[in-house]
């Protein structure tokens, strides 16, 4: 079983290197355990028919044994350290390897057990049986028969030897011959020879004929056989071999009476062989074998016994350790894909879904693993997809953000209930507040947002009361925020007009965008005020020249022709006319003038010294209100028309001498107007303000302040503002003017704008 894994192809070629060297490994010591089991499995049969062959090769074996036996000791010590090594470390599957090892080991060693202890009765009493008090006595007595039968087959020989010896000492010499001859068939014997006292062959009938050399009694049988008149034996016997089948015999050897009476007379000796049957020497050899073998391991018995329980023995301990390392072994094989698989889903469930390990078996196990890892592979290239997905989102989001962060207009998103959701700069800047900050907030509750919340909040019920299949889906609306009890106005702030639209989102959110068209109206306004000055200057101004010159006519002709009564009320009403006619000639000038403002040429120029040219127009002889100047030295040239601003200061200072004059409240000083220059580095742009000590604007004039017309004189045109704005567009500046307030008490009125500075002081 080899692993693999996408992702990591060091790590799986050393786990396929390691796979392949464990199969090896198990499969090397497989076979040499087959191979031990066979050896001993064929000794074992062997023992009992080739008790040689077993003894022999004992300590041979009981040596690989004992070696083989060690060397599985120190694998299973080595595992268990292993295993113990890991369970104190507490590493991921220690636990469930140990619980596999241990039941492999269980299953294996139990029934080796149950197995060595049936085997080992049954040696034990085998071997007892073996020796059998029964079976010593009857291997005793077939030795016994043996015996007592050749004995008996020995002496019968011997008396009919004695009695045939007898007959031929009885006949002469010359006839022994062919006695002997006729005394071979009647003692069933072999071969007769008759040898003389000192080893001489005499005669011979049988066998013995055809034998160079017939085998001689030795000296002792002779003397034997002299003293004891005869003398028998059994040869052949001696040697187990299976040549003792057909050799083996009984020899009789008896002295025969000498014929003659003399003293020297030779004595002769009758030899008389007979063969034993084959049948009779095979039991007798048997018996003696099985008599000999018998006592022998008789004598052997204990440690016959032993030998067999020490291989039992031996052979249990190979197969003990053999089966706990295989179960180890295994148990590891089988944990594996399982630890795999844990380990997997651990990372998985911590979020690690990089590509995990698959094993190559064929089992299903190994198909786990693998649709495991296409799982992980398939969920890794998800979440990269959803990631890919979400970058996209983020992407657009930050997109959209950036869109909205830069755009002029606000745009707020709210909850059905009102509540402030999230905002962009826009909407701060334009309600001249941080609406970031009052996240979770109603639109109604912020100060000066009153009427401006609530109306938004109408428009918003009334689209969702809507029927659906009305084509509307949103909805547009102007609105006024201006000061007094609609907001709290900062010390410099303008009325604004804001054109707002609403939609619905998805979740119940609203959208609420909006745009600051204060600007858009005063143009709008300046655009119809310039309209109708021009129609004045067309339409009023021609006519008012002939009607002066007809009223001085009328007064020069009737000078002196009427009464004195008369010619006063003519006096008065000429003089009413001409004056009337020089206003409505200036009132028709400024009109004109606005309307025909010329285009500004913008170049650089010093503002600190522009002011103070045109104060010398206001020194102490000619000002109305003293005015005190306030010019920073630092500010660089800016970029200005020079008549339009001169134009700018005059109306500025003008308005500002005309409130303090006309202001009503009391104050313990001299009034004074206050001209003021500063460099606002921030912005890079230089500021002009006019600060005068008069009563302030009224809140109706804040509204609409650059309007023609609005004024707070009785005699004025309201034109200086405009113009002013008029000057302030055209230099691409804005106008601020707002009331000065410490502790909510009007301080005075404010005019200020800020000119951009010229290019080479911005390099």
């Amino acid at each position: 079983m080899s692993a693999s894994g996408d992702g990591a192809p060091g790590g799986v070629t050393s786990i396929r290197h390691t796979s392949r060297a464990m199969r090896r490994t198990i499969a090397v010591g497989a076979v040499t355990m087959v191979i031990i089991g066979l050896m001993l499995l064929y000794l074992l049969t062997q023992a009992t028919n080739n008790r040689e062959l077993y003894e022999s090769n004992y300590g041979t074996l009981f040596a690989i044994n004992v070696v083989v036996a060690t060397l599985l000791a120190v694998a299973i010590a080595w595992v268990s350290y292993r295993l113990a090594v890991r369970l104190r470390q507490g590493r991921f599957g220690s636990r469930l390897l140990l619980k596999l090892a241990t039941t492999f080991a269980l299953v294996g060693v139990m029934p080796g057990l149950l197995i060595y202890v049936v085997s080992y009765q049954f040696v034990s009493r085998s071997i007892e049986t073996w020796f059998d008090v029964k079976v010593e006595g009857a291997l005793e007595a077939g030795l016994n028969l043996g015996r007592v039968t050749l004995d008996t087959l020995t002496v019968d020989l011997a008396v009919k030897s004695k009695a045939a010896a007898n007959l031929i000492a009885e006949n002469p010499e010359s006839a022994a011959g062919e006695l002997a001859e006729r005394l071979l068939e009647q003692l069933g014997a072999s071969d007769i020879a008759i040898w003389s006292g000192n080893g001489n062959l005499i005669t011979s009938v049988g066998q013995s004929t055809f034998q160079l050399s017939p085998d001689k009694p030795s000296t002792s049988q002779f003397r034997t056989a002299r003293q004891q008149r005869s003398l028998a034996w059994v040869e052949g016997l001696d040697d187990i071999t299976p040549t003792a089948l057909s050799g083996a015999r009984i020899k009789a050897l008896v002295p025969l009476a000498s014929a003659g009476l003399g003293l020297n007379a030779e004595p002769r000796y009758m030899l008389v062989t007979r063969a034993l049957p084959a049948n009779l020497v095979a039991n007798a050899l048997a018996v003696e074998t099985a008599n000999r073998e018998y006592q022998e391991r008789a004598l052997g018995r204990e440690g016959l016994k032993r030998m067999y329980i020490g291989t039992l023995t031996l052979s249990l301990f190979l197969a003990v350790f053999g089966a706990v390392l295989l179960a180890v072994i295994l148990g590891n094989q089988i944990a594996r894909p399982l630890l795999l698989l844990t380990e997997g889903v651990s990372q998985v469930a911590a979020g690690d879904l990089t590509p995990k390990l698959a094993l190559q078996g064929k089992d299903e196990l190994g198909g786990l693993t693998r649709a495991f890892a296409s799982m992980t592979q398939q969920l890794a290239d998800a979440r990269a997809a959803v990631e890919s997905s979400m970058s996209a989102v983020d992407a657009a989001r930050s997109n959209l953000q950036t869109i909205l962060d830069n755009l002029t207009s606000g745009v707020i998103v709210l909850d059905a209930a009102g509540n402030i959701c999230s905002s962009n700069p826009g909407a701060s800047r334009i309600l001249q507040m941080n609406v970031a900050s009052s996240a979770g907030l109603s639109l109604a509750s912020l100060p000066g947002l009153e009427s401006f919340g609530a109306g938004v909040q109408k428009q918003f019920e009334e689209l969702s009361s809507r029927p659906l299949d009305t084509a509307a889906d949103h909805w547009q609306q102007s609105f006024e925020l201006g000061a007094g009890a609609d907001r709290a106005l900062g010390p410099f702030d303008n009325a604004i007009t804001l054109v707002a639209r609403g939609a619905e989102l998805p979740s119940q959110m609203h959208l609420l965008v909006f745009d600051d068209i204060s600007e858009i109206v005063s143009a709008q306004r300046a655009q119809a005020w310039g309209e109708v000055a021009r129609r004045l200057a067309h339409e009023i101004k021609n006519p008012l020249t002939p009607i002066q010159l007809s009223a001085e006519r009328l007064e020069m002709k009737l000078s002196g022709k009427v009464a004195a009564p008369e010619q006063a009320v003519l006096v008065k009403s000429v003089k009413t006319i001409v004056d009337q006619v020089d206003a409505m000639k200036r009132l028709v000038n400024e009109f004109r003038d606005y309307a025909r403002l010329p285009a500004a040429e913008l170049k650089p120029l010093n503002l600190n010294s522009l002011v103070q040219d045109v104060m010398h127009l206001y020194d102490l002889d000619n000002a109305k209100v003293p005015i005190r100047l306030e010019l920073e030295e630092t500010c660089p040239l800016v970029m200005g028309d020079a008549e339009q601003l001169r134009q700018v200061i005059h109306n500025l200072l003008q308005n500002a001498q005309d409130a303090c004059l006309t202001a009503v409240g009391a104050v313990s000083e001299p009034r004074t107007v206050t001209l003021r220059t500063q460099w606002q580095s921030a912005s890079k742009r230089v500021r002009l303000a006019v600060l005068d000590q008069g009563d302030g604007f009224a809140d109706h004039i804040l509204k609409r302040a650059f309007e023609p017309y609005v004024t707070t004189k009785s005699r004025g045109t309201g034109l200086g503002l405009a113009v002013v704005k008029k000057i302030a567009d055209e230099h691409g500046s804005r106008v601020e003017l707002g009331n000065r307030l410490k502790d909510g008490v009007v301080l005075g009125a404010q005019v200020s704008l800020s000119l951009a500075i010229a290019p080479d002081v911005q390099a």
